[in-house]
């Protein structure tokens, strides 16, 4: 069994930063891509930045500039450094990672429990 335990979320005023961490932990063989999403109150889940086992990245257009996602391989973590907050930026964050489980020929998908992000005005 693989385990994300994300932590970091709080609240700020806008213009401000918050780091969020995301660890993996179990059963872990490799851990290929690894992201975060966020929901909104009364909206879908959203992709905000995704990170490839290489480093590669990819972010949504509204936190381009403003968010940096990065990853510690050795320490199965990804981080999400979020500078110049908006309003529009609060939601619940989740972290993603696509995982090769320990001893098994496939990936799965897992999500974290998610961490509370509110900026205010």
């Amino acid at each position: 069994q693989v385990q994300l335990v994300e932590s970091g979320g709080g609240l700020v005023q806008a213009g401000g930063s918050l780091r969020l961490s995301c660890a993996a932990s179990g059963s872990v063989f490799r851990i290929n891509a690894m992201g975060w999403y966020r929901q909104a109150p009364g909206k879908q889940r959203e992709l905000v930045a995704t990170i490839s086992f290489g480093g590669s990245t990819n972010y949504a257009d509204s936190v381009k500039e403003r968010f940096t996602i990065s990853r510690d391989n050795a320490k199965n973590t990804v981080y999400l450094q979020m500078n110049t907050l908006k309003p529009e930026d609060t939601a619940v964050y989740y972290c993603n990672a696509v995982v090769q489980p320990a001893f098994k020929p496939y990936e799965s998908n897992y999500w974290g429990q998610g961490t509370q992000v509110t900026v205010s005005s």
